[in-house]
């Protein structure tokens, strides 16, 4: 009976799939109209859990909730998640990967190790969702799911959210380390990085953004601090005030672990004064600042742009979340849905 359940569930699944995919053509593999190379594919949508799984995202806005009233910092761990995951071998939940006989996993990486979080949050999402709908709901949908309803949560817009990625039996370590755009990037290493991805500049600037809550740990602008360009001397574009306050926090030894908000101004409320901190001269990581002084592009125009005008930067975020999340999904019949984030079935 439980075999013809779920038999029945995906073939209505496939149908609606199918049905959706040809509607709205651009639902393709990885978000490319047509499927990828103009292939017909199974796609993306919004409704993918609609009988599947219909209670699929209020189950995870209400442990969102409790986590967020927690915690506030949880809400851009969430975000980040999302974020790190993407950019290795795409939106497949690969970083929630431990260490096993056949995983080395991405969270030892050196953008992740010390520093990514909020994996017990995704454990407790899972393990809901697990108790209503067994094996429907992929860990790659959760942290998009997350990401959204996180963003929600702190004040940010939210988006139709393309649904259906499944889940990733490999990780990749070396990927980890070679993808994520390390915190010291000079702007056209953040533009080389994003166009592996299919980003652009404007999906650049608007996801830095996200930078609009959170944290960062002193390891990664004390170069900023005190020997910027090799010659013992801090960077000159931070403002006087701002470079005092953050050397306090961040001592030239020891202290890497020691934390400073992204956003000092309102770091657990996602709004557009990251991108006014900026123009001020108090972002606080190199891959902040390079936006409005790196001169190549458009950048500088985009931050403006979004400091003025906070309606634009929360729909573009919009868009670019979209975007990013369409990177290369499992869908089909490829990958699986895990029983438990942290492990291959």
């Amino acid at each position: 009976m439980a075999f013809l359940k779920l038999a029945l569930v995906f073939l209505v699944t496939a149908f609606v799939s199918a049905t959706l995919s040809l509607a709205h053509p651009g639902w393709g593999s990885g978000g490319v109209p047509g499927g990828q190379f103009g292939a017909p594919s199974y796609g993306l949508f919004p409704q993918f859990y609609q009988f599947s799984c219909p209670q699929a995202d209020d189950i995870v806005m209400s442990v969102l909730e409790k986590a967020i009233a927690k915690e506030p910092r949880m809400a851009a761990s969430l975000l980040r998640l999302h974020f790190h995951d993407c950019f290795v071998q795409g939106c497949d939940a690969s970083v929630l990967l431990d260490d096993s006989a056949t995983i080395v996993s991405e969270k030892n990486s050196l953008p992740n190790k010390n520093s990514i979080r909020g994996f017990e949050v995704i454990d407790e999402i899972k393990a809901t969702l697990e108790e209503a709908c067994p094996q429907m709901v992929s860990c790659a949908d959760i942290l998009a799911l997350a990401a959204r309803g996180s963003t929600v949560l702190s004040g940010g817009p939210s988006w139709e959210l393309p649904l259906g990625r499944r889940d990733s039996k490999t990780a990749s370590l070396s990927t980890s380390n070679n993808n994520i755009p390390p915190p010291n990037s000079t702007l056209q290493n953040l533009k080389t990085l994003f166009q592996r991805q299919g980003l652009d500049e404007v999906d650049l600037v608007a996801l830095s953004g996200g930078h609009t809550i959170g944290v960062a740990r002193c390891a990664t602008f004390k170069q900023r601090l005190y020997n910027q360009n090799g010659n013992n001397l801090p960077d000159e574009t931070l403002e006087k005030t701002y470079y005092f306050g953050l050397k306090s926090v961040c001592p030239k030894s020891g202290g890497d672990n020691n934390i400073s908000p992204l956003d000092f101004g309102s770091p657990v409320k996602f709004d557009n004064l990251y991108f006014k901190l900026i123009l001020w001269g108090k972002g606080l990581l190199n891959s902040d600042e390079v936006l409005l002084t790196g001169n190549v592009g458009n950048t500088m125009e985009l931050v403006k742009a979004y400091a003025e005008d906070e309606n634009l930067f929360f729909e573009q975020f919009a868009n670019s979340m979209i975007k990013m999340g369409n990177i290369s999904p499992l869908t089909a019949f490829n990958g699986e849905i895990r029983k438990n984030c942290r492990f291959v079935n």
